[in-house]
């Protein structure tokens, strides 16, 4: 019963990220977050490598050295950073990070968010985003703009709480957005 367990974990994910967009006005964001991972190419691979502790995506890729899941899933959902990478025009470094709107570096915080309090349950704290994202900061394709947006949400989520946060994210991000 792996995928009955690999749904409920989706389906906890997908409240939690909804409940953040529209706590933050993104209603369409918070409706539509990850239904891809519904797709047979998605949540079939999640169902097969379903742990609970860890994505399902970082035990295909061990099996296969890639995930077709992640692959997908990246590819269809703008919140996801990778789906912004692009080649560089007129530079020669080739692949650069573009830069993303507010509202899906938004939502990208809000799965970040949403996806420590589902894979650390009870152990969760407000530092648990920001640490699971410095682990791999220098690794991060990501523009300027979009790396000091995003880690201003993540370090005053470890600093000052999510109820500050998501008010600072409302009143001074999105406001200022015009989103």
């Amino acid at each position: 019963m792996k995928w009955l367990s690999h749904l409920k974990t989706i389906n906890y994910h997908r409240r939690l990220v909804r409940r953040y967009c529209f706590r933050l006005g993104l209603y369409r964001q918070g409706l539509t977050h990850d239904l891809s991972k519904y797709a047979p190419v998605e949540f079939l691979v999640g169902a097969r490598y379903f742990h609970g502790a860890q994505s399902p995506n970082n035990l295909e890729r061990r099996e296969k050295g890639y995930s077709g899941a992640w692959l997908h899933h990246k590819g269809r959902n703008r919140h996801h950073l990778e789906y912004w990478i692009d080649y560089a025009y007129g530079e020669s470094s080739g692949m650069a990070g573009m830069e993303m709107p507010v509202k899906y570096v938004v939502e990208m915080f809000c799965d970040r968010l949403a996806a420590s309090r589902t894979y650390r349950r009870d152990a969760y704290t407000d530092n648990d985003p920001y640490d699971y994202y410095m682990r791999a900061r220098d690794a991060h394709m990501l523009h300027p703009n979009t790396r000091a947006l995003l880690e201003k949400m993540l370090v005053s989520l470890k600093e000052k709480g999510e109820e500050e946060t998501f008010a600072m994210i409302r009143k001074d991000i999105l406001k200022n957005a015009g989103n």
